[in-house]
């Protein structure tokens, strides 16, 4: 690296400092903020208490706020400073229906508090309010040492489903944007360098005709038929795909219980997933003509309804360096004994199916480090990951990556093995574990972007490194031009 990039240079002791003790000055009051948003565990787009709390916090802080964006009610905008660059922190908000769960249990027990019925199983509480404490101690930093520059909070919200940031940018929310910042629970320290999956979420609605089902069978044309029929050609589809696509589904209506009626109406939910937009629309293509195909067969109609479109990540190398750099000069979260204890119980507390995972996790994210790594209930080491992989999952964070420079940071916040989308994962949520990944994820995200502030030609780095991954390649901008955010 040359002088004026050289990020690791006599000042980043100081920073490092300042920067973690502005944040953990504060860390009751963060742990306070991420505990509320838990409780409120709001489903996709009805993150009306934990939108308001976050915008609020940051209106007290200085930053300027706007808000209902892109149709989406809880969507906000907070912003500091003036010029050049922009930076964005991407904060996420929003639960999964069908995982509340009372905090702290090593056992099954749905939390009284949430009449929806949702929990945070992603940790989203942690990634609004870890985002929130790295913007504020970054604005009071730049303040401190005059610093120009701008940075965003966006406040995105439906990440689960719904691929909130879609909307934000089709809409052109990120237009000014020169680079994104972002971080996500799992299971060790790393900043992700590698692409994730791209997603459609589609509903198959099929109508068909009532009858008596003993007594004229023969007048009803049934709906439900129709679904199982579609899903077995789906099934019988998945040997003629890529090895890499996944397809997965869900019966949102079964068109009643009643089986003296034939069903005159029934849904299905499906999700397909490839490494690129291309493939995945092309496999679109081929399930909706199976689709079709099942309505042929039954005598039935299909109305076919995509609701939301996640893009491929496309990582930038440049930012994940600098992260890396904070990774190993930060260390390893220091925990208590306590803390090892109560990792201990939930890790033991794992289905054997899950216990049996953890070699395989950790040879994934620590390779010759595994057997290390696993000593501890929590994976402490430093997960490089220097050459381009292939992620298994789907974020809406890939949207915001196809023109912004964008980096996803993964810091630890439960017990090695614990799975995302799971009650233990919602279970373990308000420990002091999460509140320390949190909070180690706010200073590592702050400190990238003082290094960027510092030296704004670095932006410009990014922005070709960008342009020269995507090689004449645009944004797909998979959503279809009419959709707009709703709740389903």
């Amino acid at each position: 690296m040359g002088q004026k990039d050289n990020h690791i240079d006599k000042h980043m002791d100081e920073y490092i400092k300042e920067i973690s003790e502005k944040i953990d000055g504060k860390r009751k009051y963060y742990a306070e903020i991420s505990n509320k948003i838990w409780e409120y565990a709001e489903p996709r787009f009805q993150e009306y208490k934990s939108s308001e709390l976050l915008r609020q916090s940051l209106k007290e802080e200085g930053f300027s706020v706007r808000s209902n964006l892109a149709g989406e009610e809880t969507a906000f905008i907070a912003e500091y400073g003036s010029g050049k660059p922009v930076i964005g922190f991407l904060g996420e908000f929003d639960a999964l229906p069908g995982l509340s769960q009372k905090a702290d249990a090593t056992e099954r027990i749905p939390e009284a508090d949430h009449a929806n019925g949702c929990g945070h199983g992603c940790g989203h509480q942690l990634i609004g309010t870890g985002t929130l404490a790295s913007v504020i101690a970054l604005k009071d930093f730049m303040k401190e040492h005059n610093l120009k520059g701008t940075i965003r909070y966006y406040g995105c919200p439906a990440e689960e489903n719904a691929g909130g940031k879609a909307f934000l940018v089709r809409d052109g929310y990120f237009n000014d944007c020169d680079l994104a910042l972002c971080w996500h629970p799992e299971q060790g320290r790393r900043a992700c360098y590698g692409s994730t999956k791209a997603n459609f979420r589609v509903f198959f609605t099929f109508h068909g005709t009532p009858a008596h089902a003993s007594m004229c069978p023969e007048l009803g044309r049934s709906a439900l038929d129709a679904v199982e029929l579609m899903d077995v050609g789906v099934n019988y589809m998945r040997e003629h795909m890529i090895d890499e696509a996944r397809i997965h589904y869900a019966i949102t209506d079964t068109g009643g219980d009643a089986p003296n009626v034939v069903q005159s109406r029934a849904q299905v939910l499906y999700a397909i997933r490839a490494p690129k937009i291309t493939q995945v629309k092309e496999l679109y293509n081929r399930v909706c003509n199976i689709a079709k195909g099942a309505a042929l067969m039954t005598e039935t109609t299909v109305e076919i309804r995509q609701v939301a479109a996640y893009s491929n990540l496309i990582s930038s190398k440049i930012l994940a360096d600098h992260m890396n750099a904070y990774l190993e000069k930060l260390g390893p979260i220091p925990y208590t004994e306590q803390e090892y204890a109560y990792a201990q119980k939930f890790q033991q507390a794992l289905s054997d199916q899950d216990k049996k995972q953890l070699p395989t996790i950790a040879r994934d994210y620590f390779g010759s480090k595994a057997a290390e790594a696993m000593k501890p209930p929590i994976f402490e080491p430093i997960a490089y990951q220097n050459l381009y992989s292939d992620l298994k999952y789907s974020t809406d964070v890939g949207d915001v990556s196809w023109i912004v420079p964008t980096v996803h940071l993964n810091i630890p916040t439960f017990a090695a093995g614990t799975a995302l989308h799971s009650w233990q994962a919602v279970a373990q949520g308000r420990s002091t574990i999460a509140h320390k990944g949190m909070l180690y994820a706010a200073k590592i995200m702050a400190l990238t972007a003082i290094d960027f502030l510092q030296n704004p030609e670095l932006a410009d780095e990014a922005r070709k490194e960008l342009t020269e991954t995507l090689n004449g390649e645009t944004y797909p901008n998979p959503l279809p031009g009419d959709l707009k955010p709703e709740i389903w």
